[in-house]
Order: structure tokens, then C-alpha cells, then sequence
């Protein structure tokens, strides 16, 4: 009776391949909506961070305080994740001078660090577990760390490693294949597996956000921010009211 009561009330989605498609179409959309603002905007990384920063703090409240999982609460928050994510290491790597490099060697520490906290404090770090404040709280920290590192990782490949947007994507893309091959055909754990997923979908979206909105000359397509931003909502709003989605109900 008691799992069945833990279930029930579980705030996150079951993972599904539509789970996926909205977590990537989710963190592009990070990308080009936090350049948006920073950059189109002329806003600079530490303003666009704080006026994210507050969204996320926002959405974060709302979705601990409601009493079930809603499909809608949870992308927007995730969404909001996700564009903080990029403004706040676009700010760590390039306005603080900590490069691309020590950024996601910084991000990275802290998101082992977040999840030892969480296994510390919960016993494990399974999403299927996130059914508390308590819980949900260290995981929407996870989360950011997540998606901040996502988007170092993505600019250090893409600039730093040399292998461009496109070069980029391949490599992520192929990362999630191997990660998918693994959760069919090994005994590697599911959870383990599944953060690796979750943080293989920031880096690409990021390259792919990147893609769509940098210059010609950098290797993008120059497309507008803010229509790239409007379309890619559109697409996850469409996934959300046409796609059911269910809580997870068995650990990843």
C-alpha cells in the first residue's frame, strides 16, 4: 500500500522516447532563448542569469508545491532550468575568464557533488524516488548543475576541441547512442545510465541551438533567435497536449 501511495504521488515523468524528445527539443530551445535575451537583447550574461535565475526559482515553488505531476509544470520548469543553464555558463566561461575548460571541469564537480548529496541523503538517486520537498528539492539542483554543465560542455567541443556545431552534435549524438545500446544490452544500471542520458542532452542541444542561431561565418545558420526560440516552444508545447505523459512509476 505504501509504494503504491509513493507512486502515486511521483512529480516526474515516466521516461519514455517522448521524454527524450522533449528534453532535447527542451534544452535547444535553453540555448537559443538565453542568447536571446543575453545577447539579442543586448542584456549581458549576469543580467540575463538573474532574470532566469528568478523564473527557475519560480517555477521550481510551483511545481514542488502542487500536489501531482502536471506535464506542463514540469517542462516549464525544466525549460527554465535550462536557459539559466546557458546564460550562467556563458557568464562563468567568458565574463569571470574561467574558459570552457574550467567550466565544465567546475560544473561537473559540482553536479558528482550534488548527486552524492542526494544519494546521501535519500539512499538513492533514482528520479522514480522524487515524490517529496525534501527530494525534489536536491533534484531540481541536480538538475541545474545538469544543465549549466551541458551547456560548457557543448561550447568546450564545439570551440575549444575544434569540431564545430555540426562536429559537435555527431559526437553527443553518438554518446546517446551508445548510452541507449548499454540500456538494451547490458546490466549497467538504468539510473546510472539515465543521468548520463540527461546530461548528453544538454551539450546537444546546446550545439544545435548554437547551429541554428550563430553567425554564417562561425559555422551557424544565422537564423533569428527569437523565431528559432518561438518555433521550438511551439513543437514542445504540441508534444505536451497531444502526447500523454504518465509519473514515473519504476526506477531508471
Amino acid at each position: 500500500m505504501q509504494a503504491s501511495i509513493e507512486k502515486s504521488l511521483s512529480k516526474v515523468p515516466q521516461v519514455t522516447l517522448m521524454f527524450w524528445v522533449i528534453k532535447i527539443l527542451a534544452t535547444t530551445l535553453g540555448e537559443t532563448g538565453g542568447d536571446a535575451v543575453s545577447m539579442s537583447m543586448n542584456l549581458g550574461y549576469l543580467v540575463g542569469t538573474a532574470i532566469f535565475a528568478v523564473i527557475f526559482v519560480a517555477a521550481v515553488v510551483v511545481q514542488i508545491r502542487a500536489k501531482a505531476f502536471h506535464p506542463a509544470i514540469y517542462w516549464t520548469t525544466i525549460i527554465a532550468s535550462t536557459t539559466v543553464g546557458t546564460t550562467l555558463a556563458d557568464f562563468a566561461d567568458r565574463s569571470l575568464g574561467i574558459g570552457y575548460t574550467g567550466g565544465s571541469a567546475l560544473l561537473a564537480a559540482l553536479l558528482i557533488g550534488s548527486l552524492l548529496a542526494w544519494y546521501r541523503t535519500m539512499g538513492t538517486i533514482a528520479v522514480d524516488s522524487v515524490n517529496s520537498p525534501k527530494s525534489e528539492h536536491v533534484y531540481w539542483v541536480t538538475i541545474m548543475f545538469s544543465q549549466t554543465l551541458g551547456t560548457a560542455l557543448g561550447d568546450w567541443t564545439a570551440d575549444t576541441a575544434g569540431l564545430g556545431y555540426l562536429g559537435a552534435a555527431v559526437i553527443f549524438g553518438g554518446l546517446l547512442a551508445l548510452v541507449a545500446a548499454c540500456y538494451f544490452w547490458t546490466r549497467i544500471s538504468h539510473t546510472i545510465l539515465f543521468w548520463a542520458a540527461f546530461v548528453l542532452t544538454r551539450p546537444l542541444g546546446a550545439v544545435v541551438g548554437d547551429f541554428l542561431d550563430k553567425p554564417v561565418a562561425k559555422g551557424g545558420l544565422e537564423l533569428s533567435r527569437y523565431t528559432a526560440s518561438i518555433v521550438l516552444l511551439m513543437f514542445i508545447a504540441a508534444c505536451i497536449l497531444f502526447v500523454p505523459q504518465r509519473p514515473a512509476a519504476k526506477a531508471h
